[in-house]
């Protein structure tokens, strides 16, 4: 059975209208006429709902339906893809924070005879920053190409 013939077959054995159903997943009646109708899916976070409601498996409601899995797959990419990207953006971040800071410093020794010396040795000053933006944007652009192919 495809998800639109189980979620009316589940809605109409819990005796529930349309109208009744999205108001307990919070959407319009037309969501849950398009969802019966094949018309359209729900995301997933409506789908652990209806799970929820109708006391089925997700695997229940997925498992029959071919296109609703590749959505649903989709659109965990789609929610994991942002937070991988974020922290390889984070270490660009911070490599260039670093490079600023000791271009900063050198500046502050050279112009204003400051001696400020920098701490864990200057081989991690000189190449620390750079590893990480280098890395943070290796990586940001290698999870950008792969989100692309998918």
């Amino acid at each position: 059975m495809v998800f639109s013939e189980k979620l009316k077959t589940e809605r109409k054995n819990k005796g529930w209208s349309q109208e009744e159903l999205a108001e307990q997943l919070f959407v319009s009646r037309q969501s849950v006429s398009k969802w019966e109708n094949g018309q359209n899916y729900p995301s997933i976070e409506v789908i652990i709902r209806l799970s929820d409601l109708f006391g089925i498996t997700i695997d229940e409601l997925l498992r029959s339906d071919e296109e609703l899995q590749e959505k649903v797959i989709k659109d965990s990419k789609q929610l994991a893809y942002p937070k991988v990207k974020f922290f390889f953006d984070v270490l660009f971040l911070i490599g260039f924070v670093l490079l600023v800071m000791k271009i900063g410093v050198l500046l502050l020794n050279k112009f204003l005879s400051f001696d400020i010396t920098f701490i864990g040795g200057s081989f991690l000053w000189n190449f620390g920053p750079l590893i990480l933006m280098v890395g943070g944007g290796i990586g940001s652009g290698a999870v950008k190409e792969k989100y692309k192919e998918s």
